[in-house]
């Protein structure tokens, strides 16, 4: 009976590093930088994210387009249908094996340095990145995923030109950057 209790209490301890883990939409943020005119920079962000790691380590996030937020709607109209085409392409996703162990065996307040391989899924295009990332335990089930160095998107890696040129011209502006970089504190939690 003792060896079942212990056999028991050891299974218990170890099911959040065995568990899959679900994104936190609600604490979690995707964010990226707009540059127009030359100088002029503004911050956005996507309100609805999904995204879970499997026991295996495979992490997927899918960002709903059509949540994207610049803080003006008429903005946000131009980019879903000019830019995102959300009609075809509705999300974005990113998709990344990690290692969980070294993360869930971090004592609660612990972080992890990770240098990992990404790859960004937009407008039915794939790209491949290296992403800078800290890892936090934040408890026994939950863990924060923050980006040291933002990711920087290149419209021309996506075959986006001619939605930002769609853009320019509606809104009037002169130009618009061809880089976007991004950032994300996405916090996971098991189950």
């Amino acid at each position: 009976m003792r060896k079942l209790l212990i056999f028991l209490l050891a299974a218990c301890l170890a099911l959040p590093a065995q568990a899959a883990w679900y994104l936190d939409n609600e604490s979690s943020r995707i964010s990226f930088i707009s540059t127009r005119s030359g100088n002029l920079s503004e911050v956005h962000r996507f309100l609805t994210l999904h995204g879970s790691i499997s026991e295996a380590g495979r992490a997927s996030l899918r960002i709903e387009l059509d949540s994207v937020s610049t803080g003006i709607p008429r903005r946000d109209e131009y980019l879903r249908k000019l830019l995102f085409e959300i009609d075809r392409f509705a999300d974005a996703k990113i998709s990344a094996q990690l290692d969980l162990g070294p993360i869930t065996e971090l004592a609660p307040g612990a972080q992890l340095e990770l240098r990992l391989p990404v790859t960004v899924t937009l407008r039915g295009r794939e790209h491949r990145y290296v992403a800078e990332l800290l890892a936090t335990r934040l408890d026994d089930r939950r863990f924060q995923v923050v980006s040291l160095a933002p990711l920087v998107l290149h419209i021309d890696d996506f075959q986006l030109g001619a939605g930002v040129d769609a853009l320019r011209q509606v809104s009037g502006i002169d130009a618009i950057g061809s880089s976007v970089p991004v950032s994300a504190v996405l916090i996971f939690t098991s189950r």
